[in-house]
C-alpha cells in the first residue's frame, strides 16, 4: 500500500533534517584565519560577500509571499516516489503521481483519490499539516537566533559550479566551515552543529548560496524528542538555484546518515530532486490546489527529468 511503502514516521524525521541543514550555516558566522595562498577575493571582500549572501538568505527564509508548485522525485535504495506539490496559503498540498517511475496502479490511484477527498472535506487535516510546517519553521528560526557564532569560516577561493538555475552564472566563491570550539550548544536540537564541517558555495553575481556539503566528523546526539545518535561519517549535500524570476529554491538534496535510536538503527539514504518550479497565486487556497492537481493528473508523466 502507498502509506506503508512511504513510511510516514520516517519521512517526518527526515523533514526535520532539511530545514536544519539548509539554514544552520546561515545563522551568521565567525571568521577563522584566511588562507594566505588563496587567489581571488581579498579576505575583506570574501567576508563582505559572505555576510551579504547570508543576510539575503535570512531575509528570504522569512518571505512566504512567493508560492510555487513543483515536482519532487525522491529516491532511496528501496523506493522511488514522484509527487506534484503545490504551496498554498494553507500549507503545502501533494499528490503522488508515480512509484518507481511508473504510473500508479489502479488501486494506488484510488487510495490517492480517497486521500484527497478526505483532505478536501476535512480542513482540520490541512490545518494539522500547516501546523507541522510552522513547527519546523519555528525550529529553524530558533536556531537562527541561537547560533550566531556556531561556525568558523575560511575563504577557499573561486570555483565553477554546476549551474542548474535559470539565472546562475555558474561562477562561485567557495568557503569552508567548521564548528566554532567556543560555541556551547544549549540543547539537543543544536548538538549536531558541533560535529559538522564542510563547504559552501556562493554565487557572487546574485549573492546567494548555491551549494552546501557537510560531513559529520564524530558521533553526535540527535534531538527533537528522539533519543538517539547520528553516526560519524554521515553527510548531506544541498543545492539551490534560481528557478526563474530571481526566485531561489532547493533543486537537489542528498543525505546519507545512520540514526541510532535505542536498539535500532535507521538508515537515511535518499536523493531528492525538485524540478518544474512554477509560480502560483499568493492567495491560493488548499482546496484550489487539490483541484489543480486533479486537473493535471491525466496529463502528467512519471519522470521528473
Amino acid at each position: 500500500m502507498i502509506h506503508e511503502r512511504l513510511a510516514p514516521a520516517k519521512l517526518k524525521i527526515m523533514r526535520r533534517f532539511l530545514p536544519l541543514f539548509l539554514f544552520f550555516f546561515w545563522a551568521g558566522a565567525a571568521w577563522g584565519q584566511p588562507a594566505a595562498s588563496v587567489a581571488g577575493l581579498t579576505p575583506a571582500q570574501a567576508q563582505a560577500l559572505e555576510q551579504r549572501a547570508l543576510a539575503t538568505e535570512l531575509r528570504t527564509a522569512r518571505d512566504t509571499s512567493h508560492l510555487m508548485r513543483y515536482r519532487l522525485r525522491k529516491s532511496s535504495p528501496r523506493l522511488t516516489s514522484t509527487k506534484e506539490i503545490v504551496e498554498t496559503r494553507d500549507g503545502d498540498v501533494a499528490r503522488l503521481v508515480a512509484l518507481n517511475d511508473l504510473p500508479l496502479s489502479p488501486a494506488d490511484e484510488q487510495r490517492e483519490e480517497a486521500r484527497l477527498d478526505a483532505l478536501a472535506s476535512d480542513p482540520s487535516r490541512q490545518r494539522h499539516r500547516k501546523q507541522s510546517e510552522e513547527t519546523d519553521t519555528g525550529i529553524v528560526l530558533k536556531l537562527l537566533r541561537m547560533l550566531p557564532q556556531a561556525f568558523l569560516y575560511e575563504y577557499a577561493g573561486p570555483g565553477t559550479g554546476s549551474s542548474r538555475g535559470a539565472g546562475s552564472s555558474g561562477k562561485v566563491e567557495r568557503f569552508t566551515f567548521r564548528p566554532n570550539p567556543r560555541f556551547s550548544p544549549p540543547d539537543l536540537e543544536t548538538q549536531a552543529l558541533t560535529a559538522m564541517s564542510g563547504e559552501i558555495w556562493i554565487d557572487a553575481a546574485q549573492e546567494r548560496v548555491t551549494r552546501l556539503e557537510g560531513h559529520l566528523q564524530r558521533d553526535t546526539n540527535y534531538g527533537w524528542g528522539v533519543l538517539g545518535k547520528l553516526d560519524k561519517g554521515g553527510w548531506i549535500v544541498i543545492e539551490q538555484a534560481d528557478v526563474g524570476r530571481r526566485q531561489w529554491r532547493i533543486v537537489r538534496f542528498q543525505m546519507k546518515m545512520n540514526l541510532r535510536v535505542l536498539f535500532k538503527t535507521r538508515n537515511f539514504d535518499t536523493v531528492q530532486e525538485m524540478t518544474r518550479y512554477e509560480p502560483v497565486a499568493a492567495d491560493l487556497g488548499y482546496r484550489q490546489a487539490i483541484q489543480m492537481l486533479r486537473a493535471d493528473a491525466g496529463s502528467s508523466t512519471p519522470s521528473g527529468h
